[in-house]
Formats: C-alpha cells, structure tokens, sequence
C-alpha cells in the first residue's frame, strides 16, 4: 500500500519545492504538479508531489495520520 502524506508547498525552484510536512521542512520533486505555487497543499509519495489537494484535505489526512500514529504508540506501551 502507498501512502500520500499532506505537506504545505512553502517556496518553488524550477522542478523542486520545499514542502511544510507537520513542522518538518522537505524538498519535493513537482515534475508531476508543476503548475504548484507557495501555499498550496499537494499529497506526497516518495519525494514527488503526486497531487494538489485543498486545505480541508490536507488537514483531514493529517488528522487521519496522527491518530493512526497514536494508536500505534499506544499499541508499544
């Protein structure tokens, strides 16, 4: 399974962007979104920016993400 993580497209230099990921700044390829600009949410898999997503998107699968990362922590202890 492929899993798509939110981040927040913070700056853009040609075929590459820095994307906001939780606090976590990553640099993305944007060869699949290239029409992507700076505050903008994209889904990315494997250091590509797959898709661009809407805010309530991105916020609703991060969401999604830290309870499933809660429940995983919860299932150490």
């Amino acid at each position: 399974m492929c899993l798509g993580v939110p981040g927040k497209i913070v700056s853009k230099d040609n075929y590459t962007a820095t994307a906001d990921i939780n606090g976590n700044q990553v640099v993305v390829s944007i060869a699949m979104t290239p029409d992507v600009v700076p505050g903008q949410y994209v889904l990315i898999h494997a250091g590509f920016a797959m898709q661009i997503i809407d805010e309530n998107e991105a916020e609703e699968t991060m969401g999604w993400l830290l309870e499933l990362r809660k429940l995983g922590e919860a299932y150490e202890n």
